[in-house]
């Protein structure tokens, strides 16, 4: 177990030997640096050196027992604030770090992806990356995404309806596009459906930067374009369909257009 802890102490930011001599501690409670580089394997020169460290992190604390010094490790609660620094750091040279960053050209970049967890980062980068007032358009078979991923799609859907973005979906005729379509205005989307003969095998998305296709089938598959004539080609191609396609006018379905 103290293996395991002391991997995931690293990965929190702590070096191996800060890991494993804050362990030590813990166990051990108030012990002098002989005592901790004995429980941890660490030198004992050493020990004076990670103290220290581990000291200006706000992970261990110096006390007295009457001339003797004892060193004890502080509540495992204080983990969260040193993982809480790290993201304060992050942010505080972000900017600084984008700008060496060097601009990619983008025209004719053709991004693929493959399984659920770049499915979810390309849906999370979406939002991530439209601004108030933007067009987000889907053709979408609903069943077959939510098929993938219920519970990320469902609350991803939820998440989506916060953003001041201009949503329209076409959707094949199915229960749950029906669903999403009576249910459009809780999601601040507008819906049409597709003939009811036709069946998709790929999500679309279009917003002003990029389009995702999105193959269903498996192997999950996405291709993400940040091609200007691409996205343009296929905002058009949307809008020839979105004007043919019939919206629901029945009692409790979404009819705006």
């Amino acid at each position: 177990m103290k293996l395991r802890l002391s991997r995931s102490l690293q990965e929190l930011g702590l070096s191996e030997k800060e890991s494993l001599v804050y362990l030590a501690a813990l166990e051990l409670g108030p012990s002098t640096p002989l005592r901790l580089a004995s429980e941890s394997g660490v030198k004992r020169a050493t020990v004076y050196t990670i103290l220290d460290s581990l000291r200006e992190k706000g992970l261990m604390f110096l006390l007295y027992e009457g001339e003797k010094k004892r060193f004890a490790a502080e509540s495992p609660d204080k983990l969260e604030f040193l993982l809480d620094q790290r993201k304060t750091l992050l942010k505080k040279i972000l900017p600084d770090l984008q700008a060496l960053k060097v601009e990619e050209e983008s025209e004719g970049r053709i991004t693929q992806f493959q399984g659920l967890a770049s499915m979810r980062q390309v849906y999370e980068g979406l939002l991530k990356d439209v601004r108030p007032g933007d067009d987000y358009l889907i053709i979408s078979h609903q069943a077959g995404i939510f098929e993938l991923d219920p519970t990320f799609f469902q609350k991803f859907l939820e998440r989506r309806a916060k953003l001041d973005i201009n949503i329209r979906m076409l959707t094949t005729d199915s229960p749950l596009g029906r669903k999403h379509a009576s249910e459009g205005r809780q999601y601040r989307m507008q819906v049409r459906l597709l003939p009811e003969t036709k069946v998709l095998a790929t999500n679309l998305v279009i917003i002003p930067r990029r389009v995702v296709i999105h193959q269903l089938s498996k192997p999950v598959l996405l291709l993400v374009a940040e091609n200007k004539s691409f996205i343009q080609l296929h905002r058009e191609l949307f809008e020839i369909v979105w004007k043919s396609a019939a919206s629901l006018e029945k009692p409790g379905r979404n009819s705006r257009s």
